[in-house]
């Protein structure tokens, strides 16, 4: 209870100081007396523009998974009042999963007015203040961005719910969550030479929100301070340094008995339940002529969480290198990438990966007609695995240290031709080649066994004919992927066909395409897929527009089972 209280005062503090905010900017501003009459002129008094649109997916075949009907309404309108403040709102409404009930809503209603250099965001939105402490989470609340054009301090806050209660369905399933609400903010120093940041986030569960415990699903009620320090210094010309500190205190169930907090903060809950992670990334960049040079480390601790993010790569240890530079009068470019990656940090898994990457691209432009690119990514990745039978079954320590070394090695190599074989007024003619390659294999006890290769190969050859005058456009295309292993080898190729263009002066488009593949496991066919697609737009009125999609496939197996799917999509968008 008291906790809610105090998040209503933040809360309220908030919009309070955002009401300040807008007086004080707007007193700030010099009214010029000479220009009265046209600012309150009827056009400028209210203005709205935007755009409306809505979506509609019909779907009938042998898929039972699939909902039968689905529906989406999107929209954004933008008010100006009085050429000063700028109210955009924008909604997102759908069907989608509607028998089914969400800690984080689909539907969405937003607003975001702006005035000079102050955004206010108010509704379901969503903030980054850091990739460590609040990183894309959607709340519901309001927000606050000020950043004044000639003032070298930025600044940015945020406090809403971060999630809704939700409580556990036995016969829908689901997401079962306590409501949590969260607030915090961000503060950036500017200038030429450097840059001084700071972020601060805190969330926390209600623990009464929910009437039944789910301690049995292990969801517990949270709490969390997340905070970040960052750094930019041009060294001196050529050079950049940048340089973020991360650090998360989660406490994984609020209800325990709280520890001593004479030296913590206000907000701050720690108990026996509270764990602190730690994340650090630095990069060096160099430029010296024409070369670009970069050096990289990134360190995030094993299970680094915030309740201000959906998702944090965690448990690793990077280093990176990169070079790049054009050559032949800036006709050729070359990008070169290292990298070493490894994990188990805190040395608790029973297994230990490493991982080395080795990337380059090649890109030839030697005159208008030509463009080659060819790009080149190699990867081996160690992992020592450790059995737990090796530890109860060991007579001693030393006996099994090392049970099973495996290596997994990767490569990839691609290359694109892009040719223009002739352009003028009348047509233009392209032609394109695709080849791709990757090769995977297993290592063990330092040798490739065999079965534990595969390869895979694609390759495309595509021809476009456009005929400017009458906007009739006609692609032609042949593709083919072959894939060998241990397992056997599998086949698939066909050719796709298309023909579109343009009506009543552009207006209307209609388009036809198909495509037939086959597929193969050593030389015996196992299924053939046929697709055939439609679509047609057509823009009316000069602010209003329909496209139709119509989608027909068509799947057969040797076994002589086949299934079908139909689907329909309408769209309508009125822009104003």
């Amino acid at each position: 209870m008291k906790k809610e209280k105090g998040f209503k005062r933040i809360l309220g503090g908030c919009l309070f100081g955002l009401c300040l905010l807008f007086a004080f900017s707007a007193k700030s501003q010099q009214i010029r007396l000479d220009n009265l009459k046209e600012q309150f002129s009827v056009k400028n008094l209210v203005r709205v523009n935007g755009g409306i649109a809505a979506n509609s997916v019909f779907y009938t075949g042998d898929n039972a998974a699939r909902q039968p009907f689905m529906w989406v309404l999107t929209g954004n309108i933008n008010i100006h009042l009085l050429n000063q403040f700028n109210i955009p709102f924008s909604y997102n409404l759908n069907n989608l999963g509607s028998n089914y009930t969400y800690p984080t809503l689909p539907n969405r209603l937003s607003l975001h007015p702006t005035y000079k250099w102050v955004t206010a965001h108010v509704g379901d939105v969503s903030m980054s203040f850091s990739p460590y402490t609040l990183s894309g989470h959607q709340f519901t609340g309001g927000g606050v961005e000020l950043k004044p054009g000639n003032f070298p301090l930025k600044a940015q806050f945020m406090c809403g719910r971060l999630l809704k209660e939700t409580e556990y369905d036995a016969r829908n399933g689901g997401i079962v969550a306590y409501r949590r609400l969260g607030y915090g903010g961000g503060i950036r120093y500017e200038k030429e030479n450097y840059q001084l940041g700071t972020t601060l986030f805190h969330a926390h569960d209600d623990e009464n929100s929910l009437l039944w415990k789910p301690d049995s699903l292990q969801v517990y009620p949270q709490s969390n301070l997340a905070f970040s320090w960052d750094v930019l210094l041009r060294l001196f010309s050529g050079m950049t340094l940048k340089a973020e500190y991360g650090m998360s205190i989660l406490t994984r169930d609020r209800r325990l008995p709280s520890g001593k907090r004479s030296n913590s903060l206000w907000f701050l809950e720690k108990n026996a339940s509270s764990v602190y992670y730690h994340a650090l990334k630095v990069n060096l960049d160099f430029l010296w002529k024409k070369n670009t040079f970069g050096l990289g480390y990134e360190r995030v601790d094993p299970d680094y969480r915030s309740l201000g993010g959906y998702y944090f790569t965690n448990d690793l240890e990077n280093f990176t290198f990169n070079y790049a530079r054009p050559f032949w009068q800036d006709k050729i470019t070359l990008a070169l990438n290292l990298g070493i990656q490894r994990d188990n940090l805190d040395h608790t898994k029973r297994e230990q990966t490493s991982r080395w990457v080795v990337a380059g691209n090649l890109n030839i432009v030697p005159n208008e007609q030509w463009n080659v690119s060819v790009a080149y990514s190699g990867f081996q990745s160690y992992t020592n695995i450790r059995s737990q039978f090796d530890y109860i079954n060991a007579t001693h320590q030393y006996e099994n240290l090392d049970t099973l070394d495996f290596t997994q090695l990767s490569q990839n190599l691609s290359m694109t031709v892009n040719y223009t074989v002739s352009e003028n007024d009348r047509k233009s003619q392209n032609l394109n080649l695709a080849f791709s390659f990757q090769e995977a294999a297993d290592k063990r006890g330092g040798m490739i066994h065999p079965g534990s290769v595969s390869r895979f190969y694609n390759g495309s050859v595509s021809y476009a004919l456009l005929f400017l005058p009458s906007s009739v456009r006609v692609t032609l295309s042949a593709n083919t992927t072959y894939n060998t292993a241990g397992s056997g080898d599998m086949l698939t190729y066909g050719p796709n066909a298309g023909v579109s263009s343009k009506f009543f002066d552009k207006k209307v488009s209609a388009g036809i395409s198909s495509s037939y593949n086959i597929s193969s496991v050593d030389g015996k066919v196992i299924f053939k897929v046929l697709n055939v697609r439609g679509s047609s737009a057509w823009r009316f009125l000069k602010k209003h527009s329909t496209n139709l999609s119509l989608v027909y496939q068509n799947r057969s197996g040797t076994s002589g089972r086949s299934s079908s799917d139909f689907t329909t999509t309408l769209n309508y968008t009125y822009s104003f």
